[in-house]
């Protein structure tokens, strides 16, 4: 049965008129699926549905969404979101290359926070993922997520008694008091990219946009899967980082703060 699929002119330009036009009759595009933008349950053969393609370095990934929360088109992110971000999405796509589907995938869990540092009050970031992360590329069960970032930039802790340093480049899109994405260097000086995007932008408290807009900037901790966990309460929270980084399983970096 035909589905009622947008197919912008982008999207089909990346996956092909063959692929394209497969969709839209139906033989490869799923009937049901969760909406990529919302989460809620959407019906392709009932709705109008979007399709919303990712394109990592080497991998893309075909997902959907409902046309009222999303048109169809093409996403940029960073291989690593894409092997990351894409287990939340991975029950409805078509991966367009099969022979590259990545077992196993973790989602990028972040948690915001007030930490205090030196006696002042600081807006966080938490990302765990929930799995171990492998180098693009490589197989094993080895996790190379903080070796990754800190060849990004970012700085192992020990201890957190001081502001890390800025690691410009990077930024934390705030709009509308929501959270919506951790931005990287796009590739050879480009336009910025979304290392992690929040499905639904994530409402933060008073307190921590407050603070955002006082300093500026935020501060992201990443810690290997297992080490931070989602915990309930600001105290609980920065105990955990303590021990992380007295375990050697904290990076950290100040970020500029893009938007409001």
């Amino acid at each position: 049965m035909p589905r009622m699929l947008d197919v912008s002119d982008e999207v089909r330009a990346e996956i092909g008129d063959e692929e394209a036009d497969r969709l839209l009759a139906g033989e490869t595009a799923p009937g049901s699926y969760d909406c990529t933008s919302c989460r809620t349950p959407g019906n392709s053969e009932q709705e109008r549905t979007s399709t919303v393609l990712f394109i990592g370095d080497e991998t893309a990934v075909l997902a959907f969404a409902h046309a009222g929360c999303l048109p169809s088109q093409v996403v940029q992110v960073t291989e690593e979101q894409l092997r990351g971000a894409v287990k939340s999405i991975a029950g409805d796509t078509v991966d367009l290359e099969p022979d590259k589907v990545v077992p196993e995938q973790a989602v990028l869990g972040v948690t915001s926070g007030l930490v205090l540092i030196a006696g002042e009050l600081h807006p966080a970031l938490v990302v765990e993922p929930t799995a171990p992360i492998a180098r693009p590329g490589t197989t094993g069960s080895g996790d190379d997520f903080l070796p990754l970032l800190i060849e990004q930039g970012f700085m192992p802790l020990t201890e957190l008694s001081a502001v890390p340093p800025v690691l410009h480049g990077w930024s934390v899109l705030l709009a509308v008091g929501r959270l919506h994405a951790v931005l990287q260097p796009g590739s050879n000086g480009g336009q910025a990219v979304a290392w992690w995007q929040a499905h639904q932008p994530l409402q933060v408290t008073e307190g921590w946009r407050a603070a955002a807009n006082k300093h500026q900037q935020v501060l992201m901790f990443a810690a290997p899967v297992g080490s931070i966990g989602r915990q309930p309460r600001e105290d609980l929270m920065r105990d955990a980082l303590d021990k992380a980084a007295a375990n050697g399983k904290l990076v950290a970096a100040a970020l500029p703060l893009a938007g409001t």
